[in-house]
């Protein structure tokens, strides 16, 4: 099972140029508002015609605009799971999820079809209750069982967590990891945050201004973002343009130091990212001197923000993020970080 998916869609000053194909388990699309994440989903699910490309699922061609194919949103068999769930407010669980049997006129198999969604979306019980009755968490699965009933080819995940409390969110993404994971085919989920991305994906797309910047497997791209704009959406907050000073040597002049690092370094090298729990003043590679400027507290772990001792002036200071436990009082002089932990970036 596959979505391959090759397009194009202008809308005023904004282009949208998207290339990528689904491997199994769940693709994220990760970028920031408006980059096009959205429209690409609507692009798939018939709800927005693309200008060119193709779009094909299953060996099935859904769009080709060279031969003129454009199938209509209910021949597509796609679940699309909005932001805001759409659920009908006066309606109750199992009116919602029969709606999206709407064509079916076999009783019988509109039981037998609710019956199996009620089970997988594990909302037994729940029936007869209406969406305000409900948890964000049971009127997402709610949504879902809607969606489901229709047995698609793939689910298409809009902002899934968006319409929820921070500290729910953990607990429905392990919810939702489960039901895709019983559902048992691919899923395209739109995000900006790049620990839903990190938690939820096997892939990720990475997505600035219309384009795809790169698609790696979740943990390859945090390792290897490869870009300054993918590094910054893993995370990243030391980011400093950079050039190859040596074949695994690679100079940051706005911090004024040179890395070491473990792959080799190309001629086209743009940048370097250090995340934040790199640095460690036990460490012996890569270190050079810093001055400290303040300190922030977190729950259950401390920002340092430093600057290297030769750094100029117009260069942002730096982000050492540690364990409170792991602490050690001022006066460090030296911070070091690994050769593998030096990210080259080279867009």
């Amino acid at each position: 099972m596959s979505l391959l998916v090759d397009i194009q869609r202008r809308l005023g000053g904004f282009r949208l140029n998207v290339q990528f194909e689904t491997r199994g388990g769940v693709l994220g699309l990760l970028g920031p508002s408006g980059c096009g994440k959205s429209m690409t989903l609507k692009c798939i699910s018939g709800v927005e015609r693309p200008d060119r490309g193709a779009i094909i699922l299953d060996g099935e061609t859904l769009f080709d605009s060279d031969r003129g194919v454009n199938l209509p949103p209910q021949r597509r068999r796609i679940g699309y799971l909005f932001q805001n769930y759409a659920l009908f407010p006066n309606m109750t669980v199992r009116q919602n999820i029969l709606c999206g049997l709407h064509s079916e006129r076999d009783q019988t198999k509109r039981k037998t079809e609710l019956e199996k969604a009620v089970r997988l979306c594990h909302l037994e019980g729940l029936e007869e209750h209406r969406p305000y009755q409900l948890s964000g968490g049971q009127q997402q699965r709610a949504a879902l069982a809607r969606i489901l009933v229709n047995d698609p080819r793939i689910l298409l995940l809009d902002e899934p967590f968006s319409a929820l409390d921070s500290h729910l969110r953990d607990k429905l993404q392990m919810e939702l990891r489960g039901l895709l994971a019983r559902f048992g085919r691919d899923a395209v989920m739109v995000t900006h945050s790049r620990d839903e991305a990190y938690h939820m994906c096997s892939r990720i797309a990475v997505m600035e201004s219309g384009r795809l910047l790169t698609v790696k497997d979740t943990k390859a791209l945090f390792a290897d973002p490869g870009s300054a704009a993918a590094c910054l959406l893993t995370g990243c907050k030391n980011i400093v343009p950079a050039r190859k000073a040596g074949a695994y040597e690679a100079e940051a002049s706005g911090w004024g130091v040179r890395f070491q690092t473990i792959q080799p370094v190309r001629d086209d090298l743009k940048a370097i990212g250090i995340r934040a729990h790199s640095f460690n003043p036990m460490i012996g590679a890569n270190a050079f001197p810093v001055e400290y400027l303040e300190e922030m507290e977190e729950p259950f772990e401390r920002i340092i923000v430093f600057r290297y001792q030769n750094q100029r002036s117009d260069s942002p200071p730096l982000w050492w993020r540690l364990p409170k436990e792991h602490w050690m009082e001022p006066p460090l002089t030296v911070l070091g970080v690994r050769p593998e932990d030096v990210l080259l970036l080279y867009q």
